[in-house]
């Protein structure tokens, strides 16, 4: 489900994940550039923080299994999760049960997940948003990766020495690293329908291929045909 407006600069999205088979499903989860938190309840309860997949990973989800999680933009580990920096990549730190202010006894439905989490996120950042930060993910997005760091600097009035420790001091990854991420994303989306060509900003199709290989372990024709949806991009999860 998509945020709300007042959370939509620190919230990508909220969504859930059941495995209803009776028998583990065997997954690969791609990187979405995202930072997620996944609530997990029953004898696994808990509140895990997980940091940016910086390549393919294999998992198991278990059988009889609900996962509901919050897909974060990274500008949300300021403002959220400050105590826990740097987010490292392909990190998972257990938060404290009480962290979001809600009980971990379970939820109905996505729909009563996202309304309570929506009014105590909002709740829990106290410092005003610094917009160059604001700006500076805003243009990321609307280029999908594709922005030089002399660019955003001269766009956001920040140096470029300065957006590198940002990130590095935050997410654990360079700008250049994060960007190419993003264009992962963007281009898994087009490879989903079935363009195995590269629209975004690669050099030519031997770059295209290599980049792809790297974030998802597969050429785009394999990664196209996605036999038993083993390939799964949590952001990119169909919405609610």
């Amino acid at each position: 489900m998509p945020p709300a407006e007042e959370i939509a600069h620190l919230v990508e999205s909220f969504w859930m994940l059941t495995n209803k088979s009776g028998k583990p499903l065997a997954v690969t989860v791609l990187p979405d550039g995202r930072i997620d938190a996944s609530f997990s309840f029953g004898e696994r309860q808990g509140i895990v923080l997980l940091g940016l997949e910086s390549g393919p990973s294999r998992a198991e989800i278990p059988p009889d299994f609900t996962l509901f999680s919050i897909s974060f933009r990274p500008l949300a580990a300021t403002y959220l999760f400050k105590d826990f920096l740097p987010i490292l990549p392909d990190s998972a730190t257990v938060l404290p049960a009480d962290f979001f202010g809600v009980p971990l006894d379970g939820f109905q439905d996505i729909e009563q997940f996202c309304a309570k989490l929506t009014e105590n996120i909002a709740g829990m950042v106290k410092k005003r948003i610094d917009e160059r930060k604001r700006k500076l993910f805003d243009l990321i997005y609307a280029t999908n990766g594709a922005i030089s760091v002399g660019e955003l600097s001269e766009k956001t009035f920040w140096t470029s020495r300065q957006i590198n420790r940002y990130f590095r001091d935050t997410i654990g990854v360079s700008l250049k690293t994060y960007c190419n991420i993003i264009r992962f994303r963007a281009s898994f989306l087009h490879i989903r329908e079935g363009r195995l060509f590269p629209d975004e900003n690669y050099a030519d199709q031997s770059h295209f291929i290599r980049e792809i290989k790297k974030y998802a372990g597969v050429v785009p024709k394999e990664l196209a045909r996605n036999k038993n949806d083993r390939f799964i991009q949590f952001s990119t999860l169909p919405r609610a």
